[in-house]
C-alpha cells in the first residue's frame, strides 16, 4: 500500500475530506449496475486509516491507496494522491510513504558518486559557475581550471543556464572536458562537471545521451520544470550512465503555502528519492533563502535512506561549515556559488578556504578568527562571518 498524510486546518472537516480523497481519487462511487464488479472495485478504493491532531492544531489524515492503482512512476502517483483534489481548497500533503522499490532507483547515489571521485571520508565540495549568464565557453574553462586544481570535487552549471548562443552546451562541455582531462592527467583526481541538460521532452533524452557521448561525467537537471517523468527516463537510460544532480527550481510554487500543495520534504525528499536522482539540491536553513530546519532535516534523512546525496545549498560559505557538519556529518555535499567564486582573493582561494575549514574541524579546533593563521579561511570568515544558531 501507499500511505499519504494530508494536513487540514481546524476549519476543515478532516475526516470528511479524507474520505472524499480516498474514494474520489481512486475508484469513485458506483451503483447496482456494477454490483457484479463489487469485489474488483472495492480492491481499488482508498482507505482512511486515522486522523490525528498535531501540536499546531492541524488535523493530519492518513489515507492508504492500493499500489495496483498506479504505474510505479511519479506522474501516475501524483495524479492519484492529489490530482484534481489539489484544486479543492485547503489541504496539504505532508507525508508520502512508498514501498522501498517504488519508482526509479539512483544509478550512483552517495556510494557511487564517492566511488567515482575516490573520496570516502569527508564531505564533498562543489562549486557553481558564476556569473550565471554571460560567460563564454572559454570563460567556463578558465574558472574550472582554477577551482579544479585547487582540489574541488564537483562543479555545476547554474540552473538558469541553458543551451544559449553565447556558450552552447556542447561548447561548454568541450572546453571544460579538456580541463577535466588535464586535472586527471596531472593529479590523478576525478572532478565531476554537472552540465545542465535542457530542451523539449522529445529532444531532451537524446541530448543527454549526446552530452555523455561527448564526455559529460555528470548532469544537472531541473526536474520540477521539465517533469518527473523526464527525470525517470534519464535515470532509467543505460546510455546516460553518469550521476544526475537535481535542482529544486520551482519547488516554492508547489510547497511554500502553509495550507495547500505539498511539503518540501515530500517533493524534494520522497519524490526525488523515488525518481532516480543521485543528488538533490535544496535550501539550507542557515543559507540565503528562508527554510524550515525541520523540513530540511526530513529531506536529509529521506534522501539518505534511499542512498541519495543531500546537497544543502543557497548561501553556503566557509563560515557555515561547522553547522553543516554538526547537522550532516560527512555524508553531505557542500555546494557554494558566491561562497567560492566571490572569495576576496579569487575562486581558487574560495575552494582552499572550504578545505581548510574541514581540516580545522577534523583536528577538533574551534572556529575562532583570532586563532586562525593568515590564510584563505580567515579571509573568508572576515568577509562572511561565522554562522551561529
Amino acid at each position: 500500500m501507499i500511505e499519504v498524510e494530508y494536513r487540514f486546518p481546524p476549519s476543515v472537516n478532516a475526516e470528511k475530506q479524507a474520505k472524499i480523497i480516498a474514494i474520489g481519487q481512486t475508484a469513485g462511487s458506483w451503483d447496482e449496475r456494477f454490483s457484479h464488479r463489487e469485489s474488483q472495485l472495492q480492491s481499488h478504493l482508498g482507505q482512511v486509516l486515522n486522523v490525528i491532531t498535531d501540536e499546531q492544531g492541524y488535523d493530519i489524515a492518513r489515507v492508504a491507496f492500493p499500489e495496483a492503482n498506479v504505474e510505479n512512476d511519479l506522474p501516475s502517483l501524483l495524479t492519484m494522491i492529489f490530482g484534481k483534489y489539489s484544486m479543492a481548497g485547503l489541504g496539504k500533503i505532508v507525508g508520502v510513504h512508498l514501498p522501498k522499490n517504488y519508482g526509479q532507483r539512483p544509478k550512483f547515489g552517495i556510494s557511487g558518486i564517492r566511488n567515482l571521485l575516490g573520496v570516502g571520508d569527508r564531505p564533498l565540495v562543489m562549486a557553481i559557475f558564476k556569473p550565471a549568464l554571460g560567460l563564454s565557453a572559454a570563460d567556463h574553462a578558465t574558472i574550472l581550471k582554477e577551482v579544479a586544481f585547487a582540489g574541488l570535487d564537483i562543479i555545476k552549471d547554474d540552473e538558469i543556464l541553458g543551451d544559449l548562443p553565447l556558450a552552447p552546451t556542447l561548447d561548454r562541455l568541450a572546453a571544460c572536458r579538456q580541463v577535466l582531462d588535464e586535472v586527471k592527467a596531472q593529479t590523478g583526481r576525478t572532478v565531476l562537471y554537472a552540465v545542465n541538460v535542457t530542451g523539449r521532452a522529445d529532444q531532451l533524452l537524446a541530448k543527454a545521451r549526446l552530452l555523455v557521448e561527448n564526455g559529460a561525467n555528470a548532469l544537472l537537471f531541473n526536474a520540477l520544470s521539465y517533469g518527473f517523468s523526464v527525470l525517470e527516463a534519464l535515470a532509467a537510460d543505460s546510455a546516460v550512465n553518469v550521476p544526475i544532480f537535481v535542482h529544486p527550481a520551482l519547488a516554492g510554487a508547489l510547497c511554500a503555502s502553509a495550507e495547500t500543495g505539498l511539503s518540501y520534504s515530500v517533493v524534494l525528499g520522497t519524490l526525488m528519492a523515488h525518481s532516480g536522482a543521485d543528488a538533490v539540491l535544496y535550501p539550507a536553513h542557515y543559507g540565503s533563502l528562508p527554510f524550515d530546519p525541520t523540513e530540511e532535516a526530513k529531506i536529509r534523512e529521506i534522501l539518505r535512506s534511499q542512498n541519495v546525496f543531500p546537497v544543502p545549498s543557497a548561501g553556503i560559505h566557509p563560515g557555515v561549515v561547522p553547522t553543516v557538519l554538526e547537522d550532516y556529518g560527512n555524508e553531505v555535499i557542500l555546494n557554494a556559488g558566491t561562497g567560492i567564486m566571490d572569495h576576496p582573493t579569487g575562486p581558487e582561494a574560495g575552494v582552499k578556504a572550504f578545505f581548510q575549514a574541514l581540516e580545522w574541524l577534523r583536528e577538533g579546533k574551534v572556529f575562532d578568527v583570532e586563532k586562525l593563521p593568515e590564510n584563505e579561511l580567515k579571509t573568508a570568515l572576515l568577509k562572511w562571518g561565522i554562522y551561529e544558531r
